[in-house]
Order: structure tokens, then C-alpha cells, then sequence
């Protein structure tokens, strides 16, 4: 079979900007967004215009900016909301503006206080406006994780009769179990009229650890464009991770999908987004966290010094970082321990590293990690012995 494209939309600089405290100005948001374009995102989700003076420009700098990527701006089913969008727009060669409304009988009932009616001619109403300024329109059904499904699919069929391009199936609570979302997706593919001729997309959220999981079930049941983040950043628990899914599917050959990602810059994104939005990535974040090719056990040193493929499944080189870590704790063995002194100049025998494995281990019960200049003052305590003794 032949290898299905899966588009990237990197909502970073829109979503994951919602996270209290990392606030961007516009300078930032064009490294960042200049970055996304280079990565070979296919969909940069510049802001959401209306909100404020600075997000509008922001959103118009970028759309000068960005040379490959799709540029979108959220809105609202408002009006206004299109209209300010469209006109930030402008300048983009490629403009998408992302329009929708809660479909869910919460946010129909609370949020809303409107009748199921009322949505679905109000969904329709701002597709069809959206599409005088612009002929890519993507439709969001807000909280369509929890929406009934033969409802979804009654506005989602509204959506795509005004000419939606997109259809956004967002777990915008990140509720929903991955079997559960999968078959919310292959639903909408069976009963909704039209959807053979637009994409359908994921965002899911991370409240219950499962945007990625969700994410995947979605494409296997015939999404084919994720929306992500640098780092899994947004809305409280976050969003799905960009290198999460990019590397899922790169290594995993069998699912026949694949994106466009220079996956080589996917770490330096990493660290570049978490330095401009002062947000730390967790040292366990899979793919860029700062133990994601580090290795403490020394069963496990021992078999990827061997042999880097016994312990890990993707090349460090993939992403962009150096190589593994050998990471010297008491819990490692000889063989880590003799790897890291050659790397500093010390080859040592089988019997010298008997005897320096014991000082090593007197060093070890006393720190959390053993560095470089620890294993030089080793070696040093090491000599000395040996001097007298001899």
C-alpha cells in the first residue's frame, strides 16, 4: 500500500499560548511561527484575531512571513469575528480561517442557551460567510468528544454542504477513550454526505493522558490531519504532542501514514519553544525530554552500549539530539562505568575496573549523578592507592 499523507496543523502559537504565563509577543510568535515553517508544518494556527490588537497583528505579520505553510486564525460563529480574521488574513498565500461552535448538550444548553436547531443553521450560516473571504474553510464542532454522534453528523453534514474544507472533530475536554473516539470518527465517515471530499481532523486534548492515543485512533479510522503542539502545550493538560504523533508514525512503517516533518529539527524546536514561552519540559516528555535517550540502569547501559536498538527504539540522530546518555548513578554497572572513563581518557583493564568500580560506587551512594570531574578525582584516589601500595 501506498503511504497516505497526514497533515500537521501546529495550533503553538494559538492553543498552546493560552497557557497562563506564556504569553508571546509578536516578535516571538514570527521566530517561532518562521520555525514551524521550516519544520514543514501544513497548517500554522497564527492566533485568534478578534481577541486583541496585538493578536491581530501578530496573525497579519505571520501571514507575511510563512512562505509554505497554510496560515489560519480562529473564530467564533460571529460575524465579526470572520470579518477581522479575513482582514488579518490578507496578506497570507495561503489563508485558512477556522470557524465553529460548541455541539455538545452542555455547551448547547449552557453556553449557548440555544436549541439544537439553532446550531445547526448557525454552523452552517458561518461556513458559508467564512467562504466569501476565503475559499479554505475549516469547521470546529467544539466538544465534539462528548457531542451524540448522530447529532454530530447532522452539523457536521451542515458544515460541509456550506463548503467546509475541514472538518475538526475536537476532544475539546480530552474525555474521550481511544476505541471510543475512533468510532466517533468512523461514524462521521459513514453517515456524513461529502465527507469523502474534505479532511477530517483531530484535536484532542490531554485531561485524561490520552491525546496522542486519540489522535492515532483518529487516523486509523480515516483522519488525516492532526492538530498539534510543540511540546504538547495548551489548555490546561495540554494538547496532543507534535513529536509525539510525527515520530509514532515514523515508526511505525506499517500504518502506511507519514507527514512531511524535518523530524532532524524537531529537538532544537523543542528547546526554542520552551525558552521563548519560559515553559519547562518535563525531563520524561517522550521525544524531547532531557531523559528521552538517557540511561541510569546498568542493565540498561549495558545493552545499548552493546547495541543502541536493545533499549531504544529511535535513533537520537532522528530528532535532532547528539547521542544517547550514559548517565552515571549508583544503580550502573561496570560497563557504563567503563565506557564514560574512556570517553575521558582512562582505558582500564578488567581488574583496574574492579578496583575503581568500588570507589565508584562510595561516590555514587552519595550523589544523585556521577560526573565527569567525580569519575577524574576517582581515578585520581585510584592512582594514589596504587603508588603506595606498589
Amino acid at each position: 500500500m501506498s503511504t497516505e499523507k497526514v497533515e500537521i496543523f501546529d495550533t503553538t502559537l494559538r492553543d498552546g499560548e493560552q497557557v497562563p504565563g506564556c504569553k508571546l509577543n509578536t516578535e516571538q510568535k514570527l521566530k517561532i511561527a518562521k520555525r514551524l515553517d521550516e519544520l514543514g508544518v501544513d497548517v500554522i494556527e497564527a492566533g485568534f484575531p478578534v481577541s486583541s490588537p496585538q493578536d491581530f497583528q501578530s496573525v497579519s505579520e505571520i501571514s507575511k512571513l510563512v512562505k509554505n505553510a497554510t496560515v489560519c486564525g480562529l473564530t467564533r460563529a460571529v460575524k465579526n469575528d470572520i470579518e477581522v480574521a479575513a482582514q488579518a488574513l490578507k496578506y497570507a498565500k495561503k489563508p485558512r480561517i477556522h470557524t465553529g461552535i460548541g455541539t455538545s448538550a452542555s455547551h448547547i444548553k449552557y453556553k449557548f442557551k440555544a436549541t439544537p436547531q439553532e446550531i445547526i443553521e448557525r454552523a452552517g450560516e458561518a461556513v458559508a460567510y467564512a467562504k466569501t473571504f476565503v475559499d479554505d474553510v475549516e469547521f470546529y464542532a467544539e466538544d465534539a468528544g462528548r457531542t451524540d454522534n448522530e447529532f454530530l453528523a447532522v452539523v457536521c453534514t451542515e458544515a460541509v454542504k456550506a463548503g467546509a474544507t475541514v472538518l475538526n472533530i475536537p476532544d475539546t475536554t480530552g474525555y474521550c477513550l481511544p476505541e471510543e473516539y475512533g468510532k466517533k470518527i468512523k461514524y462521521l465517515k459513514e453517515h456524513v454526505p461529502g465527507i469523502e471530499n474534505v479532511i477530517i481532523s483531530c484535536h484532542c486534548h490531554n485531561d485524561l493522558g490520552m491525546a496522542t492515543a486519540n489522535s492515532v485512533a483518529g487516523m486509523t479510522n480515516g483522519a488525516r490531519q492532526i492538530e498539534c503542539t510543540i511540546n504538547g502545550i495548551g489548555e490546561r493538560a495540554g494538547n496532543t504532542a507534535l513529536e509525539e504523533i510525527v515520530m509514532i508514525l515514523r515508526q511505525h512503517p506499517a500504518l502506511n501514514l507519514d507527514t512531511n516533518i524535518n523530524t532532524q529539527l524537531l529537538y532544537d524546536t523543542s528547546k526554542m519553544v520552551s525558552r521563548e514561552m519560559g515553559m519547562f519540559v518535563q525531563p520524561n516528555k517522550a521525544i524531547v525530554g532531557a531523559n528521552a535517550f538517557a540511561h541510569s540502569s546498568g542493565i540498561h547501559q549495558d545493552g545499548v552500549i552493546k547495541n543502541r536498538e536493545t533499549y531504544e527504539i529511535i535513533n537520537p540522530a532522528d530528532v535532532g539530539v547528539t547521542e544517547s546518555a550514559i548517565i552515571l548513578t549508583a544503580r550502573s554497572g561496570r560497563a557504563a562505568l567503563a565506557h564514560k572513563a574512556k570517553k575521558i581518557g582512562y582505558n582500564l583493564t578488567k581488574l583496574e575496573l574492579d578496583v575503581v568500580y568500588q570507589e565508584f560506587l562510595h561516590f555514587a551512594d552519595a550523589r544523585k549523578e556521577v560526573l565527569d570531574n567525580d569519575i577524574h578525582e576517582i581515578m585520581q584516589i585510584y592512582q594514589s592507592k596504587h603508588r603506595v601500595s606498589a
